[in-house]
């Protein structure tokens, strides 16, 4: 590879005058190349278009703005009203067609279809449990009902049992307090008894003179009394005894009949 030579290089290069020269002809030239034709007439197509084409550019917009709104009418309040009225109108019809349609497909608890939404659902097993739960405590309060009677009749059966054993002790009380054979400290005890069972519900009745019922009392013997007016008790043989209404052993007595 030969080596370069700047001194050779620059002497080749043209001189600026020269290109000033050529760059000043080309220029004129050119100038002249693109002056516009003219006419017939001694006017150039550049300045006949130029005077002549925004005149007929206005012209035309002009005809074309009179001519475009000649037939329209200018928009006044009434139309206005008149549109939102329809507007209006529209918007209701849609609003009662979607009730319609939503108040066809169902409410929130079935779809389309007929079957139960989750929420449908979930209801619909929150009644069933509702609806077990009651019956279970109905049940529930039958059950309870009926061990408390049955447990207040095993209690009165208790009590029964006691009483009827201790039956023939109490009519030797009785016996004893009648004659006046008792004293003071057998008063007490016999008092006591008395006392303990009033306090489970053991009613003691028939008395001298009382009026004769057949479901309390039961006439060991008949005498004609010629005083009487209606079967009445004359004397208490052995007392009667019961629990609310149920009687454990109906009175022994003797009944004064009266005369025919």
């Amino acid at each position: 590879m030969s080596d370069f030579n700047k001194d050779d290089y620059l002497k080749d290069l043209p001189d600026v005058d020269s290109l000033n020269g050529e760059n000043a002809s080309g220029t004129a030239g050119g100038s002249h190349e693109q002056n516009a034709p003219t006419t017939a007439g001694g006017q150039s197509d550049a300045a006949a278009s130029g005077v002549d084409q925004p005149h007929h550019e206005a012209s035309d917009a002009n005809k074309a703005g009179s001519a475009a709104p000649s037939d329209a009418k200018p928009a006044t309040a009434a139309d206005g009203n008149k549109q939102a009225a329809q507007s209006a109108q529209a918007d209701a019809q849609r609003a009662s067609a979607d009730a319609a349609d939503n108040g066809k497909d169902g409410d929130a608890d079935h779809d389309k279809d007929g079957s139960l939404t989750p929420l449908g659902q979930a209801k619909k097993e929150a009644a069933e449990y509702l609806e077990a739960l009651q019956r279970e405590r109905a049940e529930f309060i039958n059950y309870r009902n009926r061990m408390n009677k049955e447990r207040e009749q095993s209690r009165q059966y208790g009590i029964v049992d006691v009483l009827t054993s201790l039956l023939p002790a109490l009519d030797d009380i009785d016996r004893i307090r009648e004659h006046g054979q008792m004293d003071d400290s057998f008063k007490a005890v016999a008092t006591k008894i008395d006392k303990t069972f009033a306090k489970f519900g053991v009613e003691k009745f028939g008395e001298k003179g009382e009026d004769f019922d057949p479901t309390k009392h039961e006439a060991v013997l008949q005498k004609p009394d010629p005083e009487a007016k209606k079967e009445t008790v004359d004397t208490v043989v052995e007392a009667g005894y019961r629990i609310g209404d149920r009687v454990v052993r109906a009175a022994r007595v003797v009944v004064s009949m009266p005369q025919s």
